[in-house]
């Protein structure tokens, strides 16, 4: 992977970067290390195409060899989610969600989904973000014991008699309760959402409940605990196929990227193999252990606990807010970001608590014994925020356990 010495500014950054991936421990639940392969995939020719359109209609000429390409990796996620019908076109999960809220509803109609500070996501109808412009969000939010308020979310239905249910969450870490919030959506004949894109390799290692063979439409990026590359996916039911599709292209989308979805097609294959059950599972225990060895060391976190990939840390009990956090543990050689908490009263930009995972930290094949290792990083670095010598230490001790677990070998630019 070798580039030519013509960019030599991108070349010093690209190297610099696969540096910074190779030496931290990187912990934010979103993120990941793709394979080789899918690498290979999104450096390949397929960036060159233009296919507006799907397999067999498409509005450009020689398309054959894309066609196959994309119908593998349909065919793929069908087989892989128990999916009626999926489309791998959407850029991220952002557009898919839009795509999703178009295709099966009206301007004005409301949709009943998670609060941010309480997990959710910017998508299910934040105020900030365009598409509250466009439909009626109503937030639930989570109970005192910090698990989904399914009795909230059924009160807010009949209350409101929204046209959709949403659920799947960006901060949350418990499992879903999918029977119930479809009942509960059935009562009042609203059609029923899922985001997962944040469990999404979860559930297709069989690690976590699966919506898509209940809910009308489930929406997922194809990265994180998939471990695919950046994109999106929507899954839905066969009678919302021509919907569906219709609002990704031509309704927001123009020309699909190619080479994604020929990464998105091996990740889908990759994600088949017995070997990623194992990570899958993995991945779980990892945060299972983090969790106790946290909560040994009076680390707060929110939601009671992990049934996932992630943690949600409120650092008020520690005397430093979520982005002094942040910053110290980056010092460290600890990426994590900062994250609002349940009606958190600090800024987003600096707000009390943290969010970190173990998703990417098992695919450099890190067990239980580095996750022990890594919560007492993790409790140094806080307890010295403000003392830079005391963070140097703990960031030489992360080089000399990352050296143990490349990512990429022989990998450079």
């Amino acid at each position: 992977m070798l580039l030519s010495d013509f960019d030599p500014e991108i070349k010093i950054a690209l190297n610099n970067e696969l540096k910074r991936q190779e030496e931290s421990l990187e912990m934010i639940p979103s993120e990941n290390f793709v394979s080789q392969d899918i690498l290979t995939a999104l450096g390949s020719v397929t960036t060159n195409k233009y296919s507006e359109g799907y397999p067999g209609k498409r509005y450009y000429g020689g398309c054959e060899h894309i066609d196959t390409i994309e119908s593998l990796a349909i065919e793929r996620a069908k087989s892989l989610f128990d999916a009626e019908h999926v489309n791998v076109q959407p850029l991220s999960g952002a557009p898919a969600n839009l795509a999703a809220y178009s295709a099966l509803l009206n301007p004005g109609d409301t949709i009943i989904g998670m609060d941010l500070s309480h997990g959710g996501h910017l998508t299910h109808g934040h105020p900030v973000t365009f598409m509250s412009k466009i439909w009626n969000f109503i937030r639930y939010k989570t109970t005192s014991d910090g698990l989904i308020d399914y009795n909230q979310i059924e009160s807010l239905a009949k209350e409101h008699k929204p046209k959709m249910i949403l659920v799947g969450y960006s901060a949350y870490s418990r499992e879903i309760d999918y029977k119930r919030i479809k009942s509960i959506a059935d009562e009042v004949n609203a059609y029923t959402m899922a985001d997962i894109a944040h469990i999404a390799g979860l559930i297709a290692a069989g690690e976590m409940n699966n919506p898509v063979p209940l809910f009308d439409v489930v929406t997922t990026t194809t990265h994180k605990t998939l471990r695919g590359p950046r994109g999106g996916m929507i899954m839905c039911k066969k009678e919302h196929k021509k919907a569906i599709n219709k609002a990704v292209f031509p309704g927001l989308q123009g020309g699909p990227h190619e080479n994604v979805i020929t990464a998105k097609a091996i990740a889908f294959k990759e994600a088949a193999q017995l070997e990623f059950k194992d990570y899958a599972k993995q991945i779980k225990l990892n945060a299972k252990i983090l969790e106790n060895e946290l909560s040994a060391k009076n680390f707060q976190l929110m939601f009671g606990g992990t049934d996932n990939h992630l943690l949600l840390i409120d650092m008020a009990s520690k005397n430093i807010t979520g982005g002094q956090a942040e910053t110290a543990l980056n010092l460290a050689g600890i990426t994590v970001n900062k994250n609002s908490i349940p009606d958190d009263t600090r800024s987003p930009m600096d707000p009390s608590g943290i969010r970190l995972g173990t998703p990417a930290l098992t695919t450099r094949g890190m067990k239980e014994d580095e996750m022990k290792q890594v919560a007492d990083f993790i409790n140094r670095a806080i307890i010295n925020w403000q003392n830079t010598s005391e963070l140097e230490k703990i960031l030489k001790e992360v080089h000399d356990l990352t050296s143990k677990f490349p990512i990429y070998k022989n990998l450079s630019y």
